[in-house]
């Protein structure tokens, strides 16, 4: 196997044998999948380049941020939400949850170590993970399955805007964003008009900030909730009955009873519906919680696309300028994979694996993927048992072979020596 291995590579650091799979992401995906072969009684190493768990959910998103489904569609596998928790758990409540959930099942991830490579090394039939840790060390986890959980928002997506570098003011992701309260009399332009964008729009006014949102495309905006049930839920169940198509009209009608026409505020909506343009693009509608009051009152402006920015002003594609002091990029995340993973089949050059759900979480050779659903936690969770299913059987199978050729071994063995 050394010689397989390559001898320089192999000892260029620490090598280390994995008797399981090893997961890279200590995200909701990947904790779920070490619960589930927690339960198969199959060993692993999980291995995330941040210093915690569900890195995402604790550095880099905004204090008010909640669950935007009910919490019975954020559960992870095996483990339910306290009954005390609200509908729609806050960030601290759920980043709690995440921790109790490590905590319940021994989950104890590796930290502070970045994937760099991730191989299959045909010749000896096992995957090869390089690693750096924060000191600039090299670590290399030889093991038979590799299960990809770094999820579809690991690199935050920072589009280029021509003069941009002359802009002079702060400017920054909504990743970094955390509150308004530093922001209060200014001028701020929030760049994006999803859920982030939204969200942060409306906190930026309740810390008395003048929020401009550029909105470039359609975008799908839906109450969240209906006659006081989720509408996600609502069209969930929607679904059993009725074709998408169908739904997608039922919550459109909902939608404009309730919210009113919103185009006339600047908020086009797409020709296809929410919930088709998710599952096809996977491209998720705002669920208002108050931002498109502050838009019909003016306290939030929807501006068009941006043309160029210059010395504390932008321009926009249709001439206008405007003043700005603040610039907050909610221009959302994408996949890492591309940049790790040596291996051209499975993943797209986005990151996502090329076959769609529910087909998404098995490769060739022992590869898995897992939170690349579109389809939030619900999805990670019934991908995650698929992952731990299918390596607790082939786990139990091999097991089960051992222990035959050990009990024909011990056998053979007592016969021979036997005196007749």
């Amino acid at each position: 196997m050394v010689h397989a291995l390559e001898q320089e590579d192999l000892f260029a650091g620490r090598c280390i044998l994995v008797n399981g799979p090893v997961i890279v992401g200590a995200g909701p995906s990947g904790l779920a999948v070490g619960a589930g072969l927690k339960q198969q009684g199959v060993p692993f190493v999980i291995l995330d380049r941040a210093n915690c768990i569900a890195s995402l959910w604790q550095n880099r998103t905004y204090d008010r941020l909640k669950l935007h489904l009910p919490r019975q569609f954020c559960e992870l596998p095996y483990f339910p939400f306290p009954q005390h928790f609200p509908e729609y758990p806050t960030k601290y409540q759920f980043v709690s949850y995440i921790e109790s959930y490590a905590k319940n099942f021994e989950i104890n991830p590796r930290f502070n170590e970045s994937v760099h490579s991730a191989k299959y090394d045909e010749t000896c039939g096992l995957w090869r993970v390089k690693t750096v840790f924060r000191d600039g060390s090299v670590t290399e986890y030889i093991c038979r399955w590799l299960v990809v959980a770094t999820g579809e928002n690991a690199e935050k997506v920072v589009p280029e805007f021509e003069g941009l570098e002359n802009f002079g003011g702060h400017v920054m992701h909504a990743c970094d964003y955390k509150t308004g309260e530093a922001y209060e009399g200014k001028n701020v332009l929030v760049v994006g008009c999803g859920n982030s964008g939204m969200e942060v729009s409306l906190d930026l006014c309740h810390h008395t900030a003048s929020p401009s949102m550029v909105v470039r495309s359609s975008v799908h905006v839906l109450p969240r909730e209906i006659l006081g049930k989720s509408t996600f839920e609502l069209g969930v169940s929607l679904m059993k009955w009725l074709s998408i198509d169908v739904v997608d009209k039922i919550l459109l009608v909902a939608a404009r009873l309730l919210l009113g026409n919103i185009e006339k505020y600047g908020l086009k909506r797409p020709s296809i519906g929410p919930l088709q343009l998710k599952n096809t693009q996977g491209k998720t509608p705002v669920l208002d919680i108050g931002a498109l009051q502050k838009i019909r009152s003016g306290e939030i402006k929807i501006v068009p696309g941006i043309n160029k920015f210059s010395q504390g002003k932008v321009e926009f594609v249709n001439g206008e300028i405007l003043e700005i002091d603040c610039v907050i990029l909610a221009t959302g995340y994408c996949s890492n994979v591309p940049s790790w993973l040596k291996e051209n089949d499975f993943f797209s050059k986005e990151g996502l694996p090329k076959s769609p759900f529910p087909n998404g979480w098995k490769g060739k050779a022992g590869l898995y993927a897992v939170g690349f659903t579109r389809r939030g936690l619900s999805g990670a969770s019934l991908d995650a048992i698929k992952v731990s299913h299918d390596i607790g059987k082939i786990w139990k199978e091999e097991i089960k072979q051992k222990n035959q050729s050990v009990a024909v071994a011990v056998a053979c063995h007592r016969r021979s020596k036997l005196p007749f």
